[in-house]
């Protein structure tokens, strides 16, 4: 859900149409406006990101109404307004007037009453993720290459994992954490392809909040801890990235996974259909829990 509230660095839209507001963004966001300008980050994530920063008061947005004139993508323009605001050319005011139009157009919503105009403080519930910024920004002093990438990565993934967390609902399994944002958001989707094929696809984090190091285990269709069920038919997955059979989890860690299942690849696998008249869960039994999630399939 790679997340997500750090995709909201992207957006700078200079519009006419929409009141001129001055804010101050923090200077840890601008370092992200690249991200979604270079495709790292969805669209959605994007969006997502944006409605998360004005809720939790980063990005102060005065109230503003939705138009008549509404849409359902960003503008191309946009993704190239994000990487002029992350090199300075654009202004924080123009960034936060870009902020109104989407949600003059209905690519943002947030409540009213959530839309504060204060200053950003410790208070506000995201020293954490100021500080995990802080930590990346800190990788950039690595003189060694591999090095400063690994703390990069990691670091990115504790943004990622921070913000994944915001927007998802968490399922507890003994010491270990599933969190699952959803459909709308990246690697989470289902459709029906024209031929009549069922597509669903899972991306998942999981954090270990134990004290001893656990595993997630799939080796195979037939032989996997993980499947979709609808009460009657249990149906194993079409593609996975467990590497090796596994995700290890060490204590304190997470990691995010991904499951496809649709047409039977073989090795015990199977094809999966879709039913309206039944409920679909993804579920998991491992040594240390179990978990069952409710997919609500339309």
């Amino acid at each position: 859900m790679k997340i997500t509230i750090t995709t909201i660095a992207s957006i700078l839209i200079i519009a006419s149409t929409v009141s001129t507001a001055y804010a101050e963004v923090p200077s840890w966001v601008k370092n992200n406006a690249g991200w979604w300008a270079d495709g790292t980050i969805s669209e959605s994530e994007f969006l997502t990101g944006i409605s998360f920063l004005i809720k939790d008061g980063i990005i102060k947005v005065p109230s503003t109404s939705i138009s008549s004139e509404t849409s359902d993508k960003v503008p191309s323009w946009v993704k190239n307004n994000a990487g002029w605001w992350a090199d300075g050319t654009i202004s924080d005011g123009e960034f936060v007037n870009g902020i109104q139009h989407l949600m003059k157009i209905g690519l943002v919503t947030v409540p009213s009453s959530e839309i504060s105009l204060g200053e950003v403080s410790a208070d506000s519930g995201d020293l954490e993720l100021a500080l995990l910024q802080s930590e990346l920004d800190e990788c950039s002093k690595i003189t060694k290459a591999y090095d400063r990438l690994n703390c990069e990565r990691s670091a990115k993934h504790e943004i990622t994992a921070y913000n994944y967390k915001l927007i998802s609902q968490p399922y507890q399994a003994g010491p270990v954490t599933y969190y699952w944002p959803g459909f709308g958001t990246e690697g989470n989707s289902f459709e029906i392809t024209s031929s009549g094929q069922a597509m669903l696809r899972l991306r998942i984090l999981v954090e270990n909040n134990g004290s001893i190091q656990e595993a997630l285990f799939c080796t195979g269709p037939a032989i996997c801890n993980y499947d979709v069920t609808n009460g009657d038919t249990d149906y194993k997955y079409s593609g996975m990235d467990f590497t090796n059979g596994q995700i290890i989890l060490p204590p304190g860690q997470s990691k995010i996974f991904n499951m496809f299942f649709g047409p039977n690849i073989g090795g015990g696998g199977t094809t999966f259909e879709y039913d309206s008249n039944k409920d679909y869960y993804f579920r998991g039994s491992e040594s240390f829990g179990s978990i069952s999630i409710p997919l609500n399939l339309e």
